[in-house]
């Protein structure tokens, strides 16, 4: 399989890559700048078209960070339109083409689905709150991908939880203070962590790509979410660590304002892989206790 990927260079696209590259695949990275791949530049609105002609299938994972900044005004523009623009810009390019790729995996979030304390969701759930920022920047980002989807391309929209591994992302950044004996829960504590772990969630685009079942959203979640009170202790019993004190949200507010802080720590969503499970998609790692016992080595 020749597979095309944007974001290759990060945390969820460097493993797919090395999935793919060890099982025989062919990987064509879509780079900015002077990198080996394909040329584009989604906020100029160029892409090297002709290098996508007669690959089997798209991977897209490209897009600005959403907690590593304040959410200025500045900063939820570049959110917003680094993942609409350049996912418009590839939906059009590849719906425009004479041997399009069959699939196009174009990643999404769990956010789509806003604040849901513990209301159990699934890919047939109702999009959240649009007023709510994530929830607006999910449905324009699925909805950049329709020019591909009306071309007859099979479409995945890949909504992701949050992707363990202690190499970076959500996990990356509680290893520390965890380990110091620092680490607690997010007061109410009670908020929902979909969590997923990094071998699962390449292993759930793979899947995508060889399920023709599979369309539409996807939730690349593991079945068994917990509440931010079980991911505290169950990462301090790992780590044999306490995990007494709450987290105080005061300094957290004050470096990443509070919006930021308000979505991705204190809001919370239990969502379930309903369309991966009832495709055949069998987990590495369906509790959190042996997740990160195996990704911590513990």
């Amino acid at each position: 399989m020749d597979v095309a990927i944007t974001g290759s260079s990060g945390l969820i696209g460097s493993a797919l890559a090395d999935a793919l590259h060890r099982r025989g695949d062919r990987v064509v990275p879509v780079v900015r700048g002077k990198k080996l791949g394909l040329r584009w530049d989604p906020m100029a609105g160029t892409i090297d078209a002709g290098g996508f002609e007669g690959l089997d299938a798209v991977v897209h994972l490209a897009g600005e960070g959403i907690g590593e900044k304040r959410w200025s005004a500045e900063q939820k523009i570049a959110i917003l339109e680094s993942r609409v623009r350049g996912t418009r810009l590839l939906a059009e390019t590849l719906a425009a083409m004479v041997q399009p790729p069959a699939v196009f995996v174009s990643g999404s979030a769990i956010g789509y689905y806003g604040n849901r304390r513990d209301e159990e969701l699934d890919e047939s759930s109702a999009l959240g709150d649009p007023a709510d920022f994530l929830v607006d920047v999910c449905k324009q980002w699925e909805n950049a991908t329709a020019p591909a989807d009306a071309a007859g391309i099979r479409t995945v929209h890949l909504r992701t939880g949050i992707v363990l591994s202690p190499n970076g992302g959500a996990l990356g950044r509680m290893l520390t203070p965890f380990r110091l004996g620092l680490g607690g829960r997010v007061r109410p504590g009670t908020q929902y962590m979909s969590w997923i772990s990094l071998a699962d969630e390449v292993g759930a685009i793979l899947h995508a790509l060889e399920h023709d079942t599979v369309r539409g959203p996807l939730n690349a979640t593991a079945p068994t979410p917990v509440t931010n009170a079980e991911f505290t202790k169950t990462l301090g019993h790992v780590l044999h660590r306490p995990t007494l004190v709450p987290i105080p949200l005061a300094p957290l507010k004050a470096r990443f304002g509070a919006e930021l802080v308000q979505h991705l720590l204190v809001d919370g969503q239990r969502v379930l892989p309903t369309v991966l499970q009832s495709s055949g998609y069998e987990f590495q790692h369906t509790t959190l206790d042996a997740a990160l016992h195996a990704i911590l080595g513990h």
